[in-house]
């Protein structure tokens, strides 16, 4: 078995015979600083997505200055492919003054990392980064002490760079970082605010810096769950149900047990064949008979969305602000109109895939994962193992978009290994990476809005089903206004869904903003002003503003109604904390209803930009998956049964999908580092479906815009 990364995600193959609770104590010598991430707002922020564990109250990070001099970070967060192993590497040696090399990061293993929730929401550069700077600068602080103690010069008189403290007048007098942590056992917990460096003192923060785990990565050297080989590991397939809600009846694996080496497991609902060869494993699975009883299908995806509506639980009030019925008085026009979108897959590059063997009476477990820690105490309950004798391991993770939160495949593999006593491996194929997803949610936004004569928003009246609030909260100059939110994305408590569902690449907000853009365009066009210039005249939000003149000066917009013929939409958002603006450049094909996206340009204002390549990354990956959602990605069923069960039938965006990707970071270094991973993505439906209205007349209000869908919209102009 391969084994140790440099700089990852959890690494090592040990044993793991770290108890939890005694790994402070294993430290070694050199300096410790604890740390926490400071989510006062945590709960508004994150929802559902809680889990019902807050973060602890002692600490939930670590930094350690080592003997060598090389800085170890130890985070419960994981690299999925976001850029995090890099962009918080960066916000440490930057603020401690070493090389970037010096940083080693250490991710998602439960044994050697604090606890931590989870890795989603765009939250480990936005609220862990300043954490982990305090803690770099605190370490700092204690160093030029000790220095000052060693060289018997006045911390004042000091420098710390690159590793090495100095006297400021007279460099020959230094001592390196690495001599001051030898022999020493500091354990400092982080209270309150440390200094840190301002941004004109960033050498590191804020430039363009490689992904460490580009090479890696691009080499096939970076390991995942699926890499994972250990001595005797047998690869275990599972039986499955046809449809979800299906019973199983009856079971015959009297032909799987005449395979050479082939182990049947039948455990309750748990039916597998394991080998030591997967191919053989897969052919063993042909061989078992099985008879289940389906229940019949009461929805399908065409009735999903009438079916959410009669099922949703009473709605919750959000901003409410002014008195609708005051906002109707003054309308000269009311708009009212309902956007729907359908149950989406986050369809990762990596299938779901754990590794599980015990060592001893430990089990240990490498997972895809976004949320090692709840996976640890899922396991050990089920297993009825205490806490401790379960580490979890977190590899690179191979995309997870939200659907690595679920952890049914590990669970899976524990089970198995437990019962053959032997290393198991679970790796889900296609169709099981389908038919388990927690899918996005189908949802419904309706909304009935007013304009007075001066062409100002008077009304708006915005009912979610299913979605959730995300990226709807109001930035609009409104005084007549009121959300009603009726069920969440990760709240199924009247199980309205026919399978599970859960958070998507900014859950739920790429509907909402989908909605309310095309809403405002269509208001736009019956005031018959420019798109722009009407979210101009309706916002005095500046950062907004900011946003939409920096998209359209680069795109070089040119004033218009629509629609004009062109083909060109914008919109726009806030998620995560951070704003963004898009335009999009569509040609659309009447015969076929086929939507070529020409070009997109995006502008981003994400506060302090630690790492502006890997915010580059992040934007371009959006846009690309946001075309997926807006034009492609359907899942279809009846009932519990799944009819998408592969690529052939979910396209997700391909090379010849892709067009011309500008993007610009807006400079807003005042404002601490917001959210980078899906912000981008948000308005991406909502640019297209305006661009089509533009070159056409045609106003879609369902996605996928596809082929049938826009030829149909065609008729009604």
């Amino acid at each position: 078995m391969r084994q140790r990364r440099t700089d990852s995600a959890a690494t090592s193959s040990a044993s793991g015979r770290i108890a939890r609770r005694d790994f402070l104590k294993l430290l070694g010598s050199g300096i410790v600083v604890l740390f926490t991430t400071d989510l006062s707002d945590w709960e508004d922020l994150l929802g559902q997505e809680s889990r019902g564990r807050s973060y602890p109250t002692d600490f939930n990070a670590y930094l350690r200055i080592g003997e060598d001099g090389r800085v170890t970070v130890y985070s419960g967060k994981i690299e999925m492919g976001q850029g995090v192993v890099t962009s918080l590497a960066q916000m440490a040696a930057d603020e401690l003054g070493v090389s970037l090399d010096a940083i080693t990061m250490v991710m998602g293993d439960t044994d050697l990392c604090p606890w931590d929730m989870g890795t989603f929401g765009s939250m480990s550069t936005r609220f862990f980064g300043p954490a982990l700077r305090a803690a770099a600068a605190e370490a700092r602080a204690v160093l030029l002490e000790l220095a000052s103690e060693h060289l018997q010069v006045p911390k004042e008189k000091l420098t710390a760079d690159n590793g090495v403290i100095f006297v400021s007048d007279d460099r020959s007098r230094r001592v390196t970082y690495g001599q001051l942590a030898r022999g020493q056992k500091i354990i400092r917990r982080l209270e309150g605010k440390a200094v840190l460096k301002s941004v004109s003192e960033f050498t590191i923060m804020g430039k363009p810096t490689p992904r460490r785990d580009a090479i890696a990565k691009v080499t096939g050297a970076a390991q995942f769950a699926g890499d994972i080989r250990l001595p005797g590991m047998l690869y275990a397939k599972i039986l499955r149900p046809p449809a979800h809600g299906a019973r199983l009846k009856s079971v015959d694996t009297t032909a799987a047990e005449k395979i050479p080496g082939v182990t049947v497991v039948k455990e309750n609902d748990l039916i597998a064949v394991l080998h030591s060869d997967p191919e053989t494993a897969a052919a063993a699975l042909e061989q078992v008979r099985a008879e289940f009883e389906t229940p019949p299908a009461t929805v399908d995806d065409r009735t999903i969305f009438e079916h959410v509506i009669k099922n949703a639980p009473a709605p919750q009030e959000r901003e409410r602000k002014g008195d609708l019925a005051e906002g109707e008085k003054l309308a000269v026009s009311l708009f009212e109109a309902t956007y729907v979108n359908g149950y989406g897959a986050h369809a990762p590059i990596e299938t779901h895939t754990a590794v599980a063997s015990f060592e001893g009476e430990r089990l240990i477990v490498w997972a895809s994962t976004q949320t090692p820690f709840p996976l640890q105490q899922q396991i050990a309950q089920s297993l009825n193992l205490p806490l401790e004798k379960v580490r979890v391991i977190t590899p690179f993770v191979g995309g997870g978009f939200g659907g690595k939160s679920n952890n049914r495949q590990a669970m899976e593999a524990a089970r198995l290994a437990k019962i053959t006593g032997k290393p198991v491996q679970v790796m889900w194929s296609r169709e099981e990476e389908f038919f388990y997803d927690t899918f996005r949610p189908a949802a419904v936004v309706k909304i009935r809005s007013g304009l007075d004569r001066q062409g100002k928003i008077c009304l708006w009246d915005y009912q979610v089903y299913f979605a959730g609030p995300r990226s709807a909260e109001q930035f609009y100059d409104v005084p007549h206004n009121l959300m009603r939110v009726y069920g969440r994305w990760g709240q199924d408590p009247t199980r309205v869904h026919p399978f599970a569902t859960g958070p998507w690449r900014a859950p739920g907000a790429n509907l909402n903003v989908f909605a309310r853009e095309s809403q405002i365009d269509m208001m736009a066009a019956k005031a018959k002003m420019d798109p722009l210039e009407f979210r101009l005249h309706n916002t005095s939000d500046a950062r907004m503003r900011r946003v939409l003149q920096t998209v359209a000066e680069r795109f070089g917009w040119k004033k218009a109604v629509a629609p004009s013929g062109r083909g060109v939409g914008i919109a726009c958002g806030i998620d995560a904390g951070t704003y963004v603006a898009e335009i999009a450049e569509v040609a659309v094909d009447r015969a076929t209803g086929q939507v070529k996206v020409k070009r997109i340009v995006c502008a981003q204002d994400m506060g302090l930009v630690i790492n502006p390549d890997g915010a580059q990354m992040q934007i371009e990956g959006c846009l690309m998956m946001g075309l997926g959602y807006a034009l492609t990605e359907e899942i279809r069923f009846k009932g519990g049964q799944l009819l998408t069960t592969n690529f052939d039938t979910y396209q997700i965006p391909r090379f010849s999908m892709m067009p011309q990707i500008e993007t610009v970071l807006i400079k807003n270094d005042e404002l601490a580092p917001q959210g980078g991973g899906e912000p981008a993505i948000v308005p991406v439906g909502a640019a297209i479906a305006n661009a089509i209205f533009d070159a056409t007349g045609a106003r879609l209000f369902e996605m996928p815009m596809t082929p049938d869908r826009v030829r149909e919209a065609l008729k009604n102009v």
